[in-house]
């Protein structure tokens, strides 16, 4: 049994909902006690820093009391705890990842406006957040594919050769062997490739797609291979794919439990976090639950 809980943010909308429900099914398959949290919002501008005042099995919380109703028994499930916090959402959501083993939160909440796609509670979680975040989005979303027409539950990972990350990529291995899924593994290349040749005119560089997309396939084969050692049950597929990244995972996301992503490492001259132009546009996009995974601390890698 994991110690570290799965949390559920909660806010009473549908969106909130379906991810309660996520929430539900991956803490039984962790064997993970589940937080199911309430962020009752104050204005921002009236307050000075955020203050989370924890108030366990809240009563008299209707949020809380429609996740109650909707969990029921809560049948398989190691433990259930229901906790209200106040504070501006934005900040807090990404606090409540310090002790968490996953977050979980719908796209949009009762505060989102209706023509964006995700929420900016979405947006500071992934972005924020300590632990894997997972945005359950709207089912009306539709990908433009559906994956490979390979049969049974899959995993979508982006891998990018030039800047893998373990965390990203065990986190997806532990997911499809918790689903008895595959690994569906999205390497991208550039192409065709340019460079500058005078100013204002791009030249194409003169090598071959098929050596590129061959050395793209050799360092994630690499890449993985750790990981298919320590999951030996799970059954991997690579797609090299040219091209733009953020489109071929967004079209693998139809009819996928699930697409892993990765976020960017602080940098020297950008210390601030960054979830990355892919990430983003997975997240705007993909039709499946998308979990954005933090890199590993420095030396734990």
């Amino acid at each position: 049994m994991s110690s570290a809980p799965v949390i559920a943010a909660v806010d009473g909308s549908d969106d909130s909902d379906r991810a309660l429900d996520w929430a539900v099914d991956a803490a039984r398959r962790r064997a993970a006690p589940l937080r199911v949290v309430h962020v009752r919002q104050f204005a921002a501008w009236g307050q000075g820093d955020v203050m989370i005042a924890d108030l366990p099995e809240v009563e008299g919380d209707p949020v809380l009391d429609q996740a109650r109703a909707r969990i029921g028994d809560a049948t398989g499930l190691a433990a259930v705890e229901y906790v209200a916090v106040e504070g501006v959402p934005s900040a807090v959501l990404p606090e409540l990842g310090q002790d968490a083993a996953l977050l979980v939160l719908g796209s949009r909440g009762r505060g989102g406006f209706a023509s964006l796609l995700l929420g900016s509670n979405g947006v500071a979680a992934a972005r924020d957040a300590d632990c894997p975040v997972v945005v359950v989005p709207r089912p009306d979303r539709r990908a433009t594919g559906d994956g490979t027409n390979a049969p049974g539950p899959r995993v979508v990972l982006g891998v990018h050769v030039d800047s893998p990350d373990d965390a990203a990529l065990d986190f997806a291995f532990a997911e499809a062997a918790g689903e008895a899924a595959r690994v569906e593994v999205i390497a991208a290349y550039p192409w065709p490739q340019q460079t500058w040749s005078a100013p204002g005119q791009m030249m194409p560089v003169p090598v071959e797609q098929q050596s590129v997309e061959q050395e793209t396939r050799t360092l994630t084969e690499r890449f993985l291979a750790p990981h298919q050692e320590r999951y030996p049950g799970v059954r991997t597929e690579i797609r090299v794919l040219p091209g733009d990244a953020a489109g071929h995972l967004v079209a693998a996301s139809g009819g996928a439990r699930l697409v892993v992503v990765g976020r960017h490492r602080r940098r020297l001259l950008a210390p601030g976090r960054m979830t990355g132009s892919v990430t983003q546009a997975v997240l705007l996009h993909a039709a499946s639950p998308i979990a954005v995974v933090p890199p590993a601390p420095a030396g734990e890698e």
